[in-house]
């Protein structure tokens, strides 16, 4: 069973090259979440292969997954192709929702740390401003 990086994309329409709903697709995906999403769907036995552009689609090198259709479908409890797509795919789109959260978490984290940084900075340059006053007459 081969699978296309475009097939999760969910920026194209569904006669463009996507296959999967949107509920289940992610803004440009990459091979290296595709696998994750097949390994976490309970999927062990695959070989990918990079820089491989699809036969519609020679311009694009999106590369593509080769699953082993048996154990695609034993371990999604699927019965075609589709519904072994749409398994990795809300899987990977799980994924993705994940770490876009994670990384908001982080950035606020960022910048709370970054604004107390920067008022002890504030603080200490004000200080130093009054001492050099101090200093410069005599006080």
């Amino acid at each position: 069973m081969k699978i296309w990086t475009r097939y999760f994309d969910s920026k194209l329409s569904r006669s463009g090259g996507r296959r999967v709903p949107k509920e289940a697709s992610i803004p440009n995906p990459t091979l290296e979440g595709i696998i994750w999403a097949s390994k976490d769907a309970g999927i062990s036995k695959m070989k990918r292969e990079e820089n491989i552009s699809h036969p519609s689609r020679p311009y694009s090198k999106e590369g593509m997954l080769i699953l082993s259709t048996k154990d695609a479908l034993k371990s999604t409890n699927a019965e075609s192709k589709e519904g072994v797509l749409q398994s990795i795919g809300l899987r990977l789109r799980k994924n993705f929702i994940d770490a876009k959260s994670d990384q908001k978490q982080n950035i606020n984290n960022k910048n709370n740390s970054s604004r107390h940084k920067f008022s002890q900075r504030k603080s200490f340059k004000n200080k130093s401003k009054s001492a050099n006053r101090r200093n410069k007459f005599g006080r």
